[in-house]
């Protein structure tokens, strides 16, 4: 047996750092009622943590025209800029308080994100959060967005670090997928729906927000024991 500790921790961005996933459901609910193609927001649910491609599929599945889904996301997108403030997403309770923990305890941190990178860099700026990470990856950047590890292995390797030495803060089934194919170990945070009981299997903790991560830093990044 040998001892090695977890070294860097990368964080889902969308309903795990900021909460956006509510405002931008809300948008695409109301974009489809105007365009005629109502949308149950059990659809929309599945297409979190996904990248554009793969959503893109869900979507055309229900709404049928490539042109309608182009449409629509026009709308979405003038919503939530129609004001400078709209597209300013809140951080969710205790993640301020974890990066500036973790940052203390120098542990280097990233965003792994089905959203873009240009998306990522521009609403974690407006927050005042960018400054803690050392490197981001986004959904642009791998040709399969999560539940593929792709993304979570490009962002530990951007830190230097191997996936099976990072701890990871997600929010939905898909991103603790991805994550736990990459090797990486798991916290699950749920933001929108309850996790199912066989997701509960592939993590390692539930927190019921970043609030209650803190306390754990010394125990998830002192020495492990591993096989």
């Amino acid at each position: 047996m040998q001892t090695t500790p977890l070294r860097a921790a990368i964080f889902d961005m969308d309903g795990t750092l900021i909460d956006s996933e509510r405002v931008i459901m809300r948008a695409w609910l109301s974009a489809s009622q105007d365009a005629g193609r109502p949308m149950d927001p059990d659809l929309y649910v599945k297409v979190i943590g996904l990248n554009v491609e793969e959503s893109d599929r869900i979507l055309l599945g229900h709404l049928g025209s490539t042109e309608l889904l182009g449409k629509i996301r026009h709308r979405v997108r003038r919503q939530l800029t129609a004001h400078d403030e709209s597209a300013v997403y809140p951080l969710k309770p205790g993640a301020t308080e974890l990066l500036e923990a973790l940052r203390t305890a120098r542990i280097p941190c990233a965003v792994a994100s089905s959203s873009s990178v240009q998306e990522i860099t521009e609403r974690l700026k407006r927050v005042g959060v960018l400054e803690f990470f050392e490197t981001v990856a986004g959904g642009d950047e791998v040709s399969r967005g999560k539940p593929d590890p792709a993304v979570y292995r490009l962002a530990a390797s951007r830190l230097g670090v191997r996936p099976e030495h990072c701890l990871v803060f997600e929010d939905s089934a898909h991103g603790v997928a991805s994550a736990s194919a990459a090797g990486a170990e798991v916290v699950l945070v749920p933001d929108m729906r309850e996790p199912e009981p066989a997701l509960l299997k592939s993590v390692s903790l539930v927190l019921a927000s970043l609030v209650h991560a803190v306390p754990n830093i010394p125990a998830w990044f002192g020495p492990r024991l591993t096989r």
